[in-house]
């Protein structure tokens, strides 16, 4: 694998989403904070920080979501739709070197937008003389920039091998299922039926445990889990990254274009 064909195709990336007008996001985030603060201190009496900061974290990950599973499902697809993908493997590129640049690529344009809206979500919060614990939110920013990485190597390969409408719906099936599989366990573990049980640990085995990735609920307090288990959650989503792009890689290498 070559790195600087990779780097290309990430800065391509990069450019290109940019160009889409995602960065507006960003201006929405900042006008969703700015009424937030307006208007829960007059609907809640007590917990509207809580809310705020809630409600801020809230919007990070989906925005961060949205971005991730519209461009990323395209990311490949789009290029096997409009025919350009014979162009760029009739190059000296090869087909893992395609889909890890897209997903660096992808990974840095999030990298950017959940950047500019904690920035923006520490300003706000600041100038509302509002009390954020800064340590656990960043923390928490982190890891669902992680868990957004994660998922953009799911997006892609859905992108793959199904059209963009149904890989937009199987990445977000993956979304809910993957912070719902520890509900699944405790699922099987109300039923009598052993062949329940056995499906459920099995599709929690399979299914990323997005749940790992999710410390928001805690963040606003200002709590974390030990350095022991961020460790070891970040190793799990960095392994699952892993072996989802090197499936996508398997198949892509397989079709023919």
């Amino acid at each position: 694998m070559n790195i600087g064909r990779v780097i290309k195709i990430a800065k391509n990336v990069f450019w290109e989403a940019i160009r889409d007008r995602i960065l507006y996001l960003i201006g929405f985030f900042a006008f969703l904070m700015v009424v937030a603060v307006r208007l829960i201190p007059e609907l809640s009496v007590g917990t509207e920080d809580k809310i705020i900061l809630d409600l801020g974290l809230a919007a990070i990950s989906i925005l961060g979501l949205i971005v991730t599973v519209f461009i990323g499902t395209g990311l490949v697809n789009k290029e096997i739709e409009k025919r350009t993908v014979y162009i760029l493997v009739a190059k000296p590129l090869s087909r893992s070197e395609l889909i890890v640049g897209k997903h660096i690529g992808l990974s840095a344009v999030l990298g950017v937008l959940l950047a500019a809206m904690t920035v923006i979500y520490g300003l706000i919060l600041s100038l509302s003389e509002i009390y954020y614990p800064i340590g656990s939110i960043l923390v928490t920013v982190i890891f669902i920039f992680i868990q957004l990485s994660l998922l953009t190597a799911v997006a892609i390969l859905f992108g793959v091998f199904t059209s963009s409408l149904l890989a937009t719906l199987f990445t977000f099936g993956i979304y809910l299922m993957g912070n719902l599989s520890r509900d699944l366990v405790k699922l099987g573990d109300l039923s009598d039926n052993p062949g329940i049980k056995k499906l459920m640990m099995g599709l929690y085995v399979v299914l990323p445990d997005l749940s790992r990735l999710d410390l928001k609920n805690d963040a606003v307090y200002g709590l974390l889990p030990s350095m022991a288990i961020l460790v070891t959650n970040f190793g799990y989503a960095l392994l699952y990254i892993m072996l989802v792009l090197s499936i996508t890689i398997a198949i892509f290498a397989r079709r023919e274009f």
